[in-house]
């Protein structure tokens, strides 16, 4: 099922995006939306953010965090347990994976749960050959430029 944008101009004038537009339409399909788990994501510093889910009831051995390349996923798997039976059941204890696509070069730096809420550190990290640098103009000639001034002038 395509999306009911054409991205095909960009494609034409922009190199590297194709990730970009996938998200794009991936975003734009019509899915069932499961809202569960609730979380929050907010920026902690100008380039350090955090996810926090609500996953009241599940131990920190029924929770799973992994990170692969611009990708965060985070399960969670309730273990049975015999205990009371119960008249009413309010409280969700179903499997869950949620995903989040993470940007090029954002890590997570750690983990924590506290009072039911499950939240993870995240942090971007710019490798130094990828931040702008300065640099200087030369107003001297390049080296053998005057060599080939010179030579073309002698033939």
């Amino acid at each position: 099922m395509r999306s009911s944008f054409d991205f095909s101009p960009f494609y034409r004038s922009s190199i590297g995006f194709d990730r970009v537009f996938d998200m794009l339409e991936d975003a734009a399909r019509v899915e069932s939306i499961d809202n569960w788990p609730a979380y929050d994501i907010f920026k902690t510093s100008e380039d350090g953010y955090r996810v926090q889910i609500a996953v009241a009831g599940f131990g920190q051995d029924e929770l799973n965090i992994s990170s692969q390349p611009n990708l965060l996923v985070v399960s969670g798997e309730k273990k049975p347990v015999d205990g009371p039976e119960y008249l009413h059941r309010g409280i969700a204890q179903r499997a869950f994976t949620r995903r989040f696509e993470l940007a090029d070069h954002v890590k997570v730096t750690g983990a924590n749960l506290v009072n039911g809420l499950l939240a993870i550190d995240l942090q971007r990290e710019i490798p130094e050959s990828m931040k702008p640098r300065r640099i200087a103009i030369s107003t001297f000639p390049a080296v053998g430029t005057r060599q080939i001034i010179e030579s073309k002038k002698a033939a």
